[in-house]
């Protein structure tokens, strides 16, 4: 008997005894049979689902019906506006941004590729911020080749959703947005779009997860699907069986790079609230509440007086740390110490989830607020503001003086719900960085949505408006501005000229070149 086959026989023969022994398992004549004893006897039966009878989809003519709405994005994007200089944040599992497939047409520039659908007979195209973020030419391909001019109506960086506007002579075929709010793990759904430049590439798989953050932005609430999306595939969109979009494909979990079978999706609700704005006005204006909120612990449920969903479940809710004084949740009476379980109706389940609830909120529209105070439910009614006017001072534009040339940068103050987005104290003063406009002075300074300006100089500064006033005075003197900001825990300098002499990027202190 050869020596190997001998060794996994003998392997088996003990592990049979080990196991008789511990009254696990016994041996009968027809091999190892499990003992039950006594004290599971009455234990409940193994889970027997109850499924309806169905065979796996066939997309054929699904794909036949949708494709032609699909289109492959090409960006002419500044190559300084790319993160980590090849459009991948290297140091992370999740590669953003997503425009892939890059080629250097020029020494300035180089050619992004992504994907994109069609919401409209006149051309409105849906596709992710970072695709087209920084392009000075964007161009689409038709299903049928034809390549077509786009232009940028505008740009959400937060949600990372971008719209663009097609040039043609007649209609177009476009798909429609669906309703992401039923949708539940294990759902078929299809992904369309450009990997590595292949165009018109359909793969399927199943909603995987709801709610996934990712940590790249303040709110994050993506699907998980396991259809293999790979690069390319950024803005293109993820179908359901009925044709309706549900999703726009967004990033992917990828150690080498190519699918493994996680990627993440922007849910259509979402999407529609974005898009909508965009369309009207080029911009996003969102809800505001007012709170700083945290995590429920189990130990806080307790003295709460909060019972738990099922055994062993996480506590829901939003614990209410703070309430910014004269915010709509002041005015609405919510208080320090309140848990926050339902908003419009719905169920809260964390402060993420919250936030991004209270930001999809319309401004001006008045909502139901449960919250529970001392163990008992109380309802509560409050009238949501626009997060830009919550202090009268956000969004800001910093202009030069005289000229009216922009920096091409919008400004918000640090509220209480900034500061939480941020993982930022009181301690840390300035104005927060909201947008930047592509190809602007303040772009080509390497500034980011995110940044806190401190200074302007050697001038500490606390309001947007004390910030354009320090920048208008540095401008009239020297037509360039020294920025002290803070990014990710660390301070840097930032110098923004108008004459176009900006250097590639913020430099730590040192005069390091720091691209993390």
């Amino acid at each position: 008997m050869p020596v190997e086959n001998l060794s996994i026989r003998t392997s088996r023969i003990s592990t049979r005894r080990a196991l008789a022994t511990l009254g696990i398992f016994a041996v009968a004549s027809s091999g190892i049979v499990p003992v039950v004893s006594q004290a599971h006897a009455d234990a409940p039966g193994a889970i027997q689902p109850v499924t309806p009878n169905r065979t796996i989809p066939d997309f054929v003519s699904l794909v036949k019906q949708v494709k032609p709405a699909v289109v492959s994005i090409t960006a002419m994007i500044k190559a300084d506006a790319i993160e980590g200089g090849d459009g991948m944040q290297q140091q992370s599992p999740f590669p953003f941004p997503f425009p892939f497939q890059m080629m250097p047409q020029q020494r300035q520039t180089v050619e992004a590729r992504g994907s994109g659908f069609i919401i409209s007979a006149d051309g409105y195209t849906v596709t992710n911020n970072h695709v087209v973020k920084g392009a000075t030419k964007v161009t689409a391909t038709l299903d049928d080749g034809t390549t077509v001019q786009a232009r940028v109506v505008g740009r959400d960086p937060k949600t990372d959703i971008a719209l663009l506007k097609l040039t043609s002579s007649h209609p177009l075929p476009f798909v429609q947005l669906g309703e992401s709010d039923g949708v539940q793990p294990g759902e078929w759904v299809i992904a369309v779009g450009n990997p590595y430049g292949l165009g018109g590439t359909v793969t399927a798989g199943i909603i995987s997860a709801l709610g996934r953050d990712i940590g790249d932005g303040p709110y994050d609430n993506f699907f998980q699907v396991d259809a293999p999306i790979n690069r390319g595939n950024s803005g293109g969109p993820l179908i359901t069986q009925d044709g309706k979009v549900i999703g726009v494909n967004t990033a992917i979990f990828s150690p080498s790079g190519g699918s493994i079978g996680i990627g993440f999706a922007i849910p259509s609700d979402i999407v529609q609230t974005v898009v909508t704005q965009l369309r009207k006005t080029g911009h996003v204006t969102r809800g505001y509440l007012g709170v700083e909120a945290q995590v429920i612990s189990q130990s806080m449920a307790s003295a709460l007086g909060i019972k738990p969903t099922s055994p062993g479940a996480p506590p829901a809710g939003a614990l209410v740390a703070s309430v910014t004084p004269d915010s709509p949740a002041d005015k609405g009476g919510i208080k320090t110490g309140d848990v926050i379980v339902k908003l419009d109706g719905k169920p809260v389940d964390t402060p993420h989830h919250l936030a991004v609830k209270v930001a999809s909120i319309v401004p001006g529209t008045d909502v139901a607020v449960t919250v529970l105070r001392g163990g008992v439910s109380k309802d509560l009614k409050v009238h949501i503001v626009s997060q830009s006017g919550a202090t009268g001072g956000s969004g800001a534009n910093a202009s030069m003086s005289g000229q009216g040339q922009k920096l091409g940068i919008s400004l918000s103050p640090l509220t209480g719900d900034v500061r939480q987005q941020l993982g930022l104290d009181r301690s840390v003063h300035g104005v927060v960085v909201s947008d930047i406009q592509p190809g602007s002075p303040a772009d080509q300074a390497g500034l980011r949505p995110g940044d806190v300006i401190q200074a302007v100089g050697d001038q500490a500064v606390e309001t947007p408006s004390a910030t354009v006033s320090a920048v208008s005075a540095a401008l009239k003197a020297r037509h360039a501005v020294l920025l002290r900001i803070l990014r990710d825990g660390q301070s840097l300098f930032v110098a923004v000229s108008l004459d176009g002499s900006n250097d590639a990027g913020p430099a730590a202190p040192g005069g390091d070149d720091d691209d993390q």
